[in-house]
């Protein structure tokens, strides 16, 4: 027997632990090792510092081989490309276009493409096409002028677009018109296509190019642009792929926890990423913000154009060339989360559906409800049984580009009848009156838009053909619908009696401003609040102030609503804009800049408060400096500083604007004022220099009233012109016609109430 005091250790049974098999450890270890291995891998990652680069479509077709074959082809692969035999599409077989009273021929001279045509000094030449634009319906081409001989040859210099262009489904020549424009474009004319209103750095390249520097120099006013492709190829929308080519051509198990798999995302439960990726260039917009990828906040780097008389009618359908988003985010469909790619593949942009499918793929609930003639009243397989045609009408634009309206809506002929707005009822049954137009303007009336064109132009027998139409379709519609017909309050009856200058309307304005439904986008209510500011209508700040401080508002919204603060003493406008300087929106932040600007106000401020202003101004100034070949960009930034009192700056600015676009209005004018107020009594160098700049100024204004007749600020300036120039009874006639135009202006109605009265007088 063994005394259990003296047992050994080793006699002792084994514990638990020690009793594991020796493949269980292993196992264990291994464990161990790989989620030491996975939390590595899933921690580690890239420098917080790491900016992205663009490596081109190449690299990203390697992996993307489907999405590349999709894209290949598409109007976004062909966007722009150089003269080729392939990429050319147009004849020029000593093919001749006649225009204007001359004679342009477009011709080959070996492997180059060429046009004689009159150029920038009026006389005949021959150019070079070097680049092609667009595919369909029509393409365009675009000639080098300026180049630096020792430039390397991925910079381009300046590029004018030719405004002899190609349609290419008819497969023919045609010249391209400015918009109300018939006679013949002189050279130094904006709008010829050696000017700047056809100059591709300025008005398309951002769109039709990948990551695109325009790089202009103000001094030289020369270009050195670059871009890293072409067109608009992969990183255009999914933004710089370094990051993600590096990720995806390492050994690790996980995509990087801070950044993902390195591109912007597009597919998530957010619509905005995508929707605001496609606004960049989808919309009419200014830039704020250069830098733009997408992913990106829209409303961060640009200002979306609102709901203005010049380019939407009054219930937010399309007039003027305004693309799409501006649109969309009136739309039903934007409320209820629908999203670019539900209609369109992302890479062929073709439909996804064919026909009335696009829209039955969601609208079949229940079975049969929409595409059947119980809906639309129409034969089925006939125009009139299209979704598109009742619900997205369009217009043409550049002569052969039908574009259709994206804000999906109900056709109201009633709001026809009710305030004039087109609806698509009468898009369709408006050539039904054509034997009763007068036969000398029948071929001029080839779409909807040529019979609204001519009746805003004082057509008023094309007026009444249209106003029966609108009539005829109220009816039927009430036939159709009898007490079940829905006819909701619009928005846009509110801003037609706003702009009619009805009685009543700014509260009705301030209340639509107020509204945060779908009945009441955005958009719509910040153009409440830019029209109510514009007009200095009376009333607004108190509406304003509240909007201002809601972060939860959409920036657009906010912005828009502190102008109407200009009328407030300058200590209301310190406190209500002060704490706005330090707002996470650029449009925001910098709006409450420029208000804090202005002369009176910022003579108020303390250093430190001034200081504030000053840098968000600089935020200001950077991104105009984008757009350095504009003269609105320096006619902007000079009259920052002009307000503050640095009144050299300013002056250097309005000279900058002269010398970017000297066939601009608005700069002399600018100009010749802050000369006025620095000069000293009896400076008759300063007077004789004022007087030069505004004589020089008279002609480009009286031209630009010419050309917009009916858009009542440039009538109002031109008034203002003629008085400066002695001429009153001239002047006073612009100013009529300016309040006739606008009349809920406030400052129009002013300055020709006191021109009047000075006529009187002096009679």
């Amino acid at each position: 027997m063994v005394d259990s005091g003296t047992m050994r250790a080793k006699d002792l049974p084994l514990s638990p632990r020690r009793r594991v098999h020796p493949i269980v450890w292993g196992v264990a270890g291994v464990i161990a090792v790989a989620g030491w291995v996975f939390a590595n891998d899933y921690w580690q990652t890239i420098p917080s510092d790491t900016v992205a680069s663009f490596v081109g479509r190449d690299s990203c077709a390697q992996c993307h081989q489907g999405e590349s074959v999709a894209f290949h082809g598409s109007h976004h692969d062909l966007a722009m490309d150089l003269a080729t035999d392939e990429s050319v599409l147009a004849d020029f077989n000593n093919a001749t276009i006649e225009h204007d009273g001359m004679t342009s021929r477009m011709f080959r001279d070996g492997t180059r493409f060429m046009i004689h045509t009159d150029g920038p000094d009026g006389e005949m030449q021959d150019f070079e096409i070097k680049y092609v634009f667009g595919v369909d319906p029509l393409q365009q081409y675009m000639v080098e002028f300026d180049r630096d001989p020792d430039a390397p040859p991925d910079v381009v210099p300046r590029v004018q677009v030719l405004r002899i262009s190609w349609d290419t489904r008819d497969k023919k020549w045609f010249y391209l018109r400015p918009p109300d424009v018939k006679e013949k474009l002189k050279p130094d004319d904006p709008l010829h296509w050696t000017g700047i209103a056809q100059r591709w750095q300025t008005m398309c390249a951002d769109c039709h190019s990948t990551n695109l520097k325009t790089n202009f120099d103000v001094a030289t006013t020369t270009y050195r642009t670059t871009f890293s492709e072409i067109d608009v190829s992969c990183e255009a929308c999914h933004g710089p792929g370094s990051t993600h080519v590096e990720l995806a051509s390492t050994k690790r198990l996980f995509w990087d926890r801070n950044v993902g798999f390195g591109l912007n995302r597009l597919k998530g439960d957010d619509t905005e990423p995508q929707l605001q990726t496609c606004a960049h260039c989808h919309s009419r917009r200014g830039m704020m913000n250069e830098g733009f990828t997408g992913g990106a906040d829209f409303h961060n780097h640009y200002e979306l154009e609102l709901l203005q008389p010049e380019t939407y009618f009054d219930d937010g359908q399309i007039k003027d060339e305004v693309y799409a988003y501006g649109s969309f985010v009136q739309s039903k469909m934007y409320h209820k989360d629908i999203r670019c790619t539900d209609c369109h593949d992302p890479h062929t942009l073709k439909l996804k559906h064919p026909g009335n499918e696009t829209c039955t793929s969601c609208h079949q609930h229940p079975a049969g409800k929409y595409d059947v003639p119980s809906h639309h009243h129409h034969a089925a397989g006939t125009d009139g049984a299209k979704c598109v045609n009742c619900h997205m009408a369009g217009r043409t634009y550049m002569d052969v580009d039908f574009r259709r309206d994206h804000s999906f809506r109900v056709p109201r002929p009633d709001l026809s009848v009710k305030i004039g707005t087109p609806n698509a009822c009468t898009d369709c049954h408006l050539k039904d009156q054509i034997e009763n137009v007068d036969p000398t303007k029948r071929d001029e009336l080839k779409d909807y838009a040529d019979w609204l064109d001519a009746a805003s132009a004082g057509g008023a027998d094309i007026l009444a053909l249209i106003q029966k139409t609108d009539a005829w379709c109220d009816d039927a519609c009430e036939k159709w619908y009898g007490a079940d017909r829905k006819k909701p309050e619009h928005f846009g009856e509110t801003f037609a009696a706003f702009r009619r200058g009805e009685p009543g309307a700014v509260q009705r304005m301030l209340k639509l401003a107020m509204r945060r439904d779908e009945t009441s986008a955005d958009i719509v209510r910040a153009t409440a609040m830019d029209n109510l500011a514009f007009v200095g209508a009376n009333g607004c700040s108190a509406t304003a102030m509240r909007i201002m401080k809601d972060t939860t508002d959409h920036p657009r919204v906010r912005a828009a609503s502190i102008g109407c603060l200009q009328d407030e003493s300058p200590a209301s406008i310190q406190r209500a804009l002060i704490p706005l300087l330090g707002d996470t929106s650029t449009q925001v932040r910098t709006a409450a800049a420029r208000g804090l600007a202005s002369s009176p106000v910022y003579g108020s401020l303390s250093l430190n408060e001034r200081t504030r202003v000053d840098i968000v101004l600089k935020e200001i100034e950077v991104s105009l400096k984008t757009m350095a070949d504009r003269a609105s960009a320096h006619l902007s930034w000079g009259s920052l500083c002009e307000q503050r009192g640095k009144l050299a700056e300013a002056i250097q600015a309005y000279e900058y604007a002269i010398r970017v676009e000297p066939n601009a209005a608005g700069s002399r004018s600018q100009l010749a004022s802050l000369l006025d107020s620095m000069a000293q009594p009896g400076d008759e160098k300063a007077a004789a220099r004022s007087a030069t700049l505004r004589a020089e100024e008279l002609p480009l204004l009286a031209r630009d009233a010419k050309l917009a007749p009916t858009i009542a600020v440039v009538q109002y300036r031109y008034g203002l012109a003629l008085y400066l120039s002695g001429d009153k009874e001239a002047s006073l006639e612009r100013l009529r016609l300016a309040t006739e135009l606008d009349p809920s202006s406030i400052p129009f109605k002013s300055a020709r109430m006191a021109l009047e009265a000075d006529l009187k007088k002096k009679n």
